[in-house]
């Protein structure tokens, strides 16, 4: 075990020191990696008008191209938890006593526009640059509530009587500002947030509650109206009102949420794949980098 540690170093070393020296670095490197960690909050029928859900986090992986000196395309993979209840409502909507909490996925493809060009000398470039961002992006969702101490998908008890699909499209837009902490290393602080064209982040959309009789289960009508699990809780005096009476939803408004994030990005060096067709990748110019009448 030990040589072959041994031979891996050795095997690495060519490549460290390569990557590390100066000349590496004076290099072209189109192509970085990042990653991070921040926040996610969600907006829709489980948090009070104009305000966002409870605080939670997520998790963020990716690269980026410059393809010039200003823009550039980038892919990542982020994995973010929302959540809210009525628990927290200003209004009568805490007598619907709903709640959810998500575990979900985005794998989105976005382009940006950066303040400050990039020069020539990567290692140049300004200590600050700020950028937009717009793109498209897939989301897996799987909202889940919890019942006498158990978890459950909400998606496949049907809760409304109608189907949706756990994968949608969202469109993510925001700003950030990208600090260089050294020639191959920047921090990036990024907000953004994503439409989406579902109303069911939190499983939650129709407008009155459905009749329990057309619900597939007794676990799906549990889920389905809590009100007078709050009743006996509480030990109030109160009557739940008969089916198709009582909002529970609001179908003329998508569902959405917001992250931000902080990232520590990696200038590749060139050394990294030494296929020929990488050897292009990295060979290919930006648009007007060499041309000295575009300043």
């Amino acid at each position: 075990m030990t040589k072959k540690l041994i031979l891996v170093f050795i095997a690495l070393v060519p490549f460290l020191a390569e990557a590390q020296s100066f000349y590496a670095i004076r290099r072209p490197r189109n192509l970085t990696v990042y990653g991070g960690t921040g926040t996610a909050l969600y907006k829709g029928e489980l948090v009070n008008p104009n305000e966002l859900g409870k605080v939670r986090y997520n998790i963020v992986v990716g690269s980026e191209y410059f393809f010039s000196r200003r823009f550039t395309v980038r892919t990542e993979l982020t994995w973010f938890r929302i959540a809210g209840s009525d628990k927290n409502a200003n209004d009568d909507r805490v007598e619907r006593n709903l709640s959810f909490f998500s575990n979900n996925q985005e794998l989105a493809v976005t382009g940006t526009v950066h303040l400050m060009k990039e020069p020539k000398e990567f290692y140049k470039r300004s200590a600050l640059n700020v950028y937009a961002f717009a793109g498209v992006g897939l989301l897996h969702m799987n909202p889940k509530a919890e019942m006498d101490g158990e978890k459950h998908a909400l998606q496949p008890l049907q809760t409304e009587g109608t189907k949706y699909s756990r994968f949608q499209m969202a469109i993510p837009y925001g700003f950030g500002v990208k600090l260089m902490i050294n020639p191959i290393y920047n921090i990036i602080i990024e907000g953004g947030y994503r439409t989406t064209f579902t109303d069911h982040l939190d499983d939650i959309s129709i407008k009155r509650y459905p009749d329990p009789t057309t619900l597939s289960s007794d676990l799906s009508r549990a889920f389905s109206d809590r009100r007078q699990e709050r009743i006996d809780d509480e030990g109030l005096d109160e009557t739940v009102p008969p089916p198709g009476t009582g909002v529970r939803g609001n179908p003329d408004q998508k569902d959405g949420y917001f992250i931000m994030n902080v990232k520590l990005q990696y200038y590749l060096p060139s050394a990294i794949g030494a296929s020929a067709a990488s050897h292009r990748f990295y060979k290919k110019k930006r648009k007007g980098v060499f041309n000295p009448k575009r300043g």
